[in-house]
Protein backbone atom coordinates (compact mmCIF):
# COMPACT_ATOMS: atom_id res chain seq x y z
CA UNK A 1 0.00 0.00 0.00
CA UNK A 2 1.17 3.27 -1.07
CA UNK A 3 1.97 6.04 1.76
CA UNK A 4 -0.24 8.96 1.36
CA UNK A 5 2.18 12.49 0.88
CA UNK A 6 0.27 15.45 1.96
CA UNK A 7 2.02 19.18 0.91
CA UNK A 8 1.91 21.26 4.16
CA UNK A 9 4.12 24.34 2.22
CA UNK A 10 6.45 25.48 -0.55
CA UNK A 11 8.64 22.01 -1.16
CA UNK A 12 7.65 20.48 2.33
CA UNK A 13 5.45 17.72 2.28
CA UNK A 14 4.18 15.35 5.15
CA UNK A 15 3.79 11.45 5.30
CA UNK A 16 0.73 10.23 6.31
CA UNK A 17 1.29 9.34 10.26
CA UNK A 18 1.39 5.85 11.59
CA UNK A 19 -0.51 5.16 14.94
CA UNK A 20 2.62 4.68 16.51
CA UNK A 21 3.91 7.76 15.48
CA UNK A 22 5.70 10.42 18.20
CA UNK A 23 6.40 13.15 15.94
CA UNK A 24 5.31 14.51 12.28
CA UNK A 25 7.59 12.55 9.03
CA UNK A 26 8.37 15.39 6.96
CA UNK A 27 10.34 15.96 4.02
CA UNK A 28 12.07 18.43 1.57
CA UNK A 29 11.49 18.37 -2.09
CA UNK A 30 10.15 20.31 -5.54
CA UNK A 31 6.71 18.98 -6.91
CA UNK A 32 8.73 17.10 -10.03
CA UNK A 33 11.02 15.06 -7.11
CA UNK A 34 7.58 13.03 -5.80
CA UNK A 35 7.37 10.38 -8.41
CA UNK A 36 11.38 9.57 -7.87
CA UNK A 37 10.81 9.62 -4.38
CA UNK A 38 7.36 7.12 -4.07
CA UNK A 39 9.90 4.61 -6.28
CA UNK A 40 12.15 4.53 -3.70
CA UNK A 41 8.93 3.43 -1.29
CA UNK A 42 11.32 1.80 1.38
CA UNK A 43 12.54 5.27 2.06
CA UNK A 44 9.63 6.42 2.95
CA UNK A 45 8.61 3.89 5.58
CA UNK A 46 12.16 3.86 7.13
CA UNK A 47 10.99 7.97 7.43
CA UNK A 48 8.21 7.08 9.07
CA UNK A 49 9.97 4.45 11.10
CA UNK A 50 12.02 7.15 12.34
CA UNK A 51 9.21 9.11 13.29
CA UNK A 52 8.37 6.29 16.30
CA UNK A 53 12.15 6.28 17.51
CA UNK A 54 11.94 6.77 21.53
CA UNK A 55 12.54 10.05 22.25
CA UNK A 56 12.44 12.34 19.15
CA UNK A 57 11.76 15.38 19.48
CA UNK A 58 9.85 17.91 16.77
CA UNK A 59 10.01 16.10 13.50
CA UNK A 60 11.76 13.33 11.34
CA UNK A 61 13.03 14.81 8.65
CA UNK A 62 14.53 13.58 5.16
CA UNK A 63 16.35 15.33 2.04
CA UNK A 64 15.46 15.44 -1.49
CA UNK A 65 17.94 13.11 -2.43
CA UNK A 66 16.72 10.17 0.79
CA UNK A 67 17.42 7.47 -0.27
CA UNK A 68 16.69 3.76 1.33
CA UNK A 69 19.15 3.04 4.28
CA UNK A 70 19.40 0.36 7.05
CA UNK A 71 16.24 1.47 8.89
CA UNK A 72 17.01 4.94 8.80
CA UNK A 73 16.68 6.53 5.38
CA UNK A 74 19.86 7.80 3.98
CA UNK A 75 19.38 11.93 4.07
CA UNK A 76 17.32 11.49 7.45
CA UNK A 77 17.84 13.52 10.49
CA UNK A 78 15.81 13.45 13.54
CA UNK A 79 17.21 14.93 17.08
CA UNK A 80 16.41 12.90 20.17
CA UNK A 81 16.05 13.67 23.92
CA UNK A 82 19.61 13.29 25.87
CA UNK A 83 17.70 10.89 28.64
CA UNK A 84 15.07 9.27 27.10
CA UNK A 85 16.54 9.25 23.21
CA UNK A 86 18.45 6.42 21.01
CA UNK A 87 20.96 7.08 18.75
CA UNK A 88 20.23 5.03 15.76
CA UNK A 89 23.05 3.37 14.05
CA UNK A 90 21.46 3.69 10.70
CA UNK A 91 21.20 7.80 11.34
CA UNK A 92 25.02 8.01 12.25
CA UNK A 93 26.36 6.16 8.67
CA UNK A 94 27.92 3.27 10.22
CA UNK A 95 27.64 1.60 7.05
CA UNK A 96 29.75 4.14 5.07
CA UNK A 97 31.63 6.01 7.42
CA UNK A 98 29.83 9.46 6.91
CA UNK A 99 31.27 11.31 9.53
CA UNK A 100 28.78 11.84 11.75
CA UNK A 101 29.68 10.64 15.48
CA UNK A 102 28.39 11.05 18.94
CA UNK A 103 31.04 12.08 21.58
CA UNK A 104 30.11 11.84 25.23
CA UNK A 105 32.03 13.94 27.48
CA UNK A 106 31.41 15.19 31.01
CA UNK A 107 30.94 19.05 30.95
CA UNK A 108 27.93 20.88 31.37
CA UNK A 109 25.87 23.46 29.70
CA UNK A 110 27.58 25.42 32.09
CA UNK A 111 30.46 24.68 30.94
CA UNK A 112 30.25 25.03 27.31
CA UNK A 113 27.88 27.66 26.74
CA UNK A 114 30.52 30.18 27.41
CA UNK A 115 32.91 29.03 25.53
CA UNK A 116 30.44 27.71 22.44
CA UNK A 117 32.62 30.24 19.79
CA UNK A 118 35.81 28.92 21.16
CA UNK A 119 34.51 25.49 20.57
CA UNK A 120 32.98 26.02 16.97
CA UNK A 121 35.99 27.70 15.67
CA UNK A 122 37.91 24.73 17.21
CA UNK A 123 35.79 22.07 15.92
CA UNK A 124 35.66 23.82 11.96
CA UNK A 125 39.56 23.92 11.77
CA UNK A 126 39.62 20.24 13.44
CA UNK A 127 36.76 18.21 11.49
CA UNK A 128 36.61 18.16 7.45
CA UNK A 129 33.60 19.71 6.31
CA UNK A 130 33.68 20.29 2.54
CA UNK A 131 32.37 23.66 2.93
CA UNK A 132 33.96 26.22 0.44
CA UNK A 133 36.77 25.84 -2.09
CA UNK A 134 40.20 24.91 -1.68
CA UNK A 135 41.90 22.54 0.61
CA UNK A 136 44.90 19.93 1.04
CA UNK A 137 44.42 18.08 -2.00
CA UNK A 138 44.45 20.17 -4.98
CA UNK A 139 42.85 18.29 -8.14
CA UNK A 140 42.40 20.01 -11.62
CA UNK A 141 40.17 18.28 -14.42
CA UNK A 142 42.93 15.81 -15.72
CA UNK A 143 44.07 15.15 -12.15
CA UNK A 144 39.61 14.26 -11.77
CA UNK A 145 39.95 12.25 -15.08
CA UNK A 146 42.56 10.35 -14.02
CA UNK A 147 40.97 9.55 -10.74
CA UNK A 148 37.32 8.89 -12.29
Amino acid sequence: MAIKIRSVGNALWELQPRPDARVPARFVASEHMIPSIRADSKSLEQLQNVATLPGILGTAWAMPDMHMGYGFPIGGVAATDADTGVVSPGGVGYDINCGVRLLGFDLTEGDVRPRLDRIADTLFKCVPCGVGRGGQVQAGPREMKRVL
